[in-house]
């Protein structure tokens, strides 16, 4: 007979040992190929057969080849999909509901703490213009009216205010950002309709509605997964509710932002920048609008956590061990789509697919 595999759709340089405990438990290893991660073509039937017979998926970010419907229908076996990251939007996470499977994700510090630190780089970053600065000495050039930046704190001395910074989604990642944001001295407002009321309090941060964060912040941060609800949510209409001398920070997806409208907008000054390590399609397409806007856009290629020592390394953990559990017959504690548990149950109830 022979052995229950895993498909690891996304592989990313996974540790021995972790192959190997996967290994020792009784389990089949397959990788998949890595152009569904990055060549844009119709990937779609060969991940269905690949899945076919797998009891298990794992894996970072398939961003040319999500999880659809169909590749999750013809997976009779499967039990579980374990994302390395935070986003599972490249799943069809209500097909995997419907169908009774689970899916895990992997919100490890090291991911969202490192999201959060490059979302507090690229705020500094464009405020206190530092990519700027240092092209500017570098072309000769010296202290200008054109190189200050802006003062981001409350000042007593002055009463200065300081200036607004609106938290969109307030979860793992958007509280730090407010922790990292909090020495600053800056007026914090956050936007998130599925947090209770408690979150802000703890947070130390204000409650708002999404227009009003819209119409007051100096910096708007984008901290949400990518849903039917979050998708373009800041597009022409929104963008023109900003100051325009806002800013835009987006390290969470490429579509909750439509990039098109956001580059007119700061092409025809009614947005001062934005700093987006996240796209529509990615790698950025050479004829992007995004390309022409010079300084007044920052470019990071989806890298927000991709840090020394860290990065995936402990979300392919988090990966393993929700696999093993749920091919035990467990429910792992890092499912997403929690409404999916009780067909799970249904299907595998208790039953153990490996010894």
């Amino acid at each position: 007979m022979s052995k229950p595999k895993v498909l690891i759709f996304a592989p990313r340089d996974e540790p021995p040992e972790m192959l190997a405990s996967l290994t020792d438990a009784g389990l089949a290893v397959e990788r998949g190929d890595p152009d569904w991660q990055w060549v844009h073509a119709d990937h779609e039937p060969a991940f269905a057969d690949a899945a076919r017979d797998s009891v298990a998926m794992m894996g970072s970010m398939v961003r040319c080849a999500p999880i659809t419907r169909r590749v999750l229908e013809g997976a009779q076996r499967l039990r579980i999909v374990a994302k390395y990251t935070v986003g599972v939007d490249d799943v069809d996470i209500e097909a995997a509901s419907d169908l009774g499977v689970l899916v895990c994700h992997a919100p490890t510090e090291s991911n969202c703490f490192g999201v959060a630190e490059t979302a507090m780089a690229l705020i500094l970053a464009l405020l206190k213009k530092v990519r700027e600065r240092d092209d500017h000495v570098r072309a000769n050039g010296w202290r200008e009216p054109k190189l200050a930046t802006t003062y981001l704190g409350a000042r007593i001395s002055d009463e200065s205010p300081g200036i607004t910074v609106g938290i969109v989604g307030l979860g793992r990642i958007g509280r730090r950002v407010v922790q990292l944001l909090a020495p600053w001295r800056v007026r914090i407002i956050a936007y998130d309709p599925y947090a209770e009321p408690a979150r802000f309090l703890l947070a130390g941060v204000e409650r708002v509605d999404y227009e009003t964060l819209l119409r007051q912040s100096d910096v708007v941060t984008f901290h949400v997964t990518l849903t039917a609800e979050t998708r373009f949510m800041l597009d022409e209409d929104q963008l023109a509710l900003m100051k325009p001398e806002a800013v835009v920070v987006n390290t969470a997806r490429g579509k909750v932002i439509r990039e098109s409208a956001l580059a007119a907008a700061i092409q025809e000054n009614r947005l001062q920048s934005a700093a987006l390590d996240v796209f529509e399609t990615e790698p950025l397409p050479a004829d992007s609008p995004l390309r022409a806007l010079g300084d007044r856009i920052l470019l990071s290629p989806h890298a927000a956590s991709y840090n020394i020592g860290g990065e995936l390394r402990p979300g392919m953990a988090w990966a393993m061990r929700s696999v093993l559990t749920a091919l035990r017959g467990q429910v792992p504690d890092n499912v997403y789509n929690t409404e999916a548990i009780a067909k799970w149950r249904e299907r595998f109830g208790a039953a153990s697919a490996i010894e």
